[in-house]
C-alpha cells in the first residue's frame, strides 16, 4: 500500500480536469477523461507491464468473499503486481499524479481519503472480470477506484470495455484506451470487464480512508 509522496514538476493533470472528475462524481457517480497522464508515462508504465507479463512475474489475482480468498479464472482472469514507491521512475510518476488527484477529490468531495494502493492489471486475450462491487463487505475502507489505461492504437473492436451498471441508468462501457482514466465511487459502482481479443493493460487503484 501506498501513502502520500509529494506532486513533482512534470506533465500532469491540472485543475481544470480535476475538476470534471470531481463535478461528474458528484452528479452521477462516475467520470471518464481522456488524456489524464502523457503519452510518455503511458508509455513507460505499458512496457513495465508487457515486460512483467512476459517474465511470468504478474500473479493471478484473487477473488475475495468476505475474509476468504480463492483464485477463480472463470470470476477473475487479471494477473497483477502491486506498485509500491521507489520501484521505478515511471512508477513514482505516477502515485505523484494519483496524489494530486487524491488532494483534488477532498477537496471537492470532502471524501477523507487518507492513502491510495494500485496494481498493474494485465487481462490476456479471452480473460475478464464478472460483475462486482469494489469494496468488500467487511471493510469499507475502499472509496473511490481508479482505472488507468495503458493500451496504445486501441479500436472498438478489439473488445475490452469496463462496463459500468449505474443504478437505475443504462450501463455505460469505456473503452481501455491509453491515457484515459475511468473514476467512481467503489460502494456503489457495479462494473465488471469484457474480454478483448488482444492484451489489455492497466493500472487499478483505490484511494482509501479510515475504515
Amino acid at each position: 500500500m501506498t501513502r502520500s509522496h509529494s506532486p513533482a514538476c512534470f506533465d500532469a493533470p491540472g485543475d481544470e480536469q480535476h475538476q470534471r472528475i470531481v463535478d461528474a462524481i458528484h452528479d452521477h457517480g462516475w467520470s471518464e477523461q481522456d488524456n489524464f497522464i502523457p503519452p510518455s508515462l503511458t508509455l513507460a508504465l505499458a512496457l513495465e507491464c508487457a515486460a512483467l507479463a512476459t517474465a511470468g512475474t504478474l500473479t493471478l489475482a484473487h477473488v475475495s468473499q468476505g475474509a476468504a480468498r480463492s483464485l477463480q479464472p472463470d470470476v477473475r482472469g487479471d494477473q497483477i503486481q502491486w506498485l509500491e514507491a521507489g520501484q521505478s521512475e515511471a512508477r513514482d510518476r505516477y502515485l505523484a499524479i494519483m496524489e494530486m488527484l487524491r488532494i483534488a477529490l477532498n477537496r471537492g468531495l470532502f471524501l477523507g481519503l487518507e492513502e491510495y494502493e494500485s496494481h498493474f492489471a494485465y487481462y490476456a486475450p479471452g480473460a475478464s472480470y464478472l460483475q462486482h462491487r469494489d469494496q468488500f463487505r467487511d471493510d469499507d475502507s475502499r472509496t473511490v477506484s481508479v482505472i488507468v489505461y495503458l493500451n496504445a492504437d486501441w479500436l472498438p473492436e478489439d473488445g475490452g470495455a469496463l462496463r459500468l451498471h449505474p443504478e437505475g441508468l443504462s450501463t455505460q462501457d469505456i473503452s481501455p484506451v491509453g491515457s484515459r482514466i475511468a473514476v467512481f465511487l467503489s460502494a456503489d459502482m457495479v462494473h465488471e470487464v469484457l474480454p478483448a481479443t488482444r492484451d489489455r493493460m492497466s493500472l487499478a487503484g483505490w484511494f482509501r480512508r479510515r475504515p
